[in-house]
């Protein structure tokens, strides 16, 4: 086993399929994007907004080289994103999220298929997968818990030049003992 964490292979489900992120898919993602519900329950409910989601999303997503599409399979057409992220090799953890999908794709199996593809992959590196979600974003509080995700604390952390309340919840790899 390498020790080191591959951010950015393409993984394909039934529904869905990930991709490394490229500057080329600004215009398609941002459309998906470009919904103010998406963003409602955000800590930055502004993210809907093009220059903001040029500056405080997509910027970061290409520069932090860890980030995807999500494709539909079916359509091809990008719908969301999501990426790793604060990989800590000593600990063997790391982060998923910075999460989105199209309305169109909630509540339906699309979120869970995209979270097992992204935590199949990283259980080669490490036993545990962290998700720093809005504490106030209920929505995706409990789409996480839907698919194993254990609360853990919450804790004031940096996101968009201010500190915000940040529920924690982990998954650990099957068969790890916490």
């Amino acid at each position: 086993m390498t020790h080191m964490f591959n951010t950015q292979p393409t993984l394909i489900g039934p529904l869905v399929a990930l991709r490394p992120l490229v500057a080329e898919d600004f215009e398609a993602l941002y459309a998906a994007a470009a919904d103010p519900l998406i963003w409602a329950q955000h800590p930055q409910p502004t993210r809907w907004q093009r220059e903001v989601f040029a500056e405080h999303f997509f910027k970061s997503a290409l520069a932090g080289g860890s980030a995807f599409v999500v494709l539909d399979n079916a359509s091809g057409a990008i719908i969301g994103s999501t990426r790793y992220y604060d990989w800590q090799p000593q600990s063997r953890s790391i982060a998923l999220g910075f999460t989105f999908l199209a309305r169109a794709w909630w509540g339906g199996p699309a979120n869970q298929e995209m979270k097992q593809l992204l935590l199949e992959h990283a259980w080669h590196w490490v036993d545990t997968v962290w998700f720093h979600i809005g504490a106030q974003n209920l929505r995706s509080r409990r789409a996480l818990e839907k698919i194993g995700g254990r609360f853990s604390h919450v804790e004031e952390r940096s996101g968009g030049g201010t500190l915000v309340s940040t529920a924690l919840y982990r998954i650990d790899a099957p068969g790890r003992r916490v």
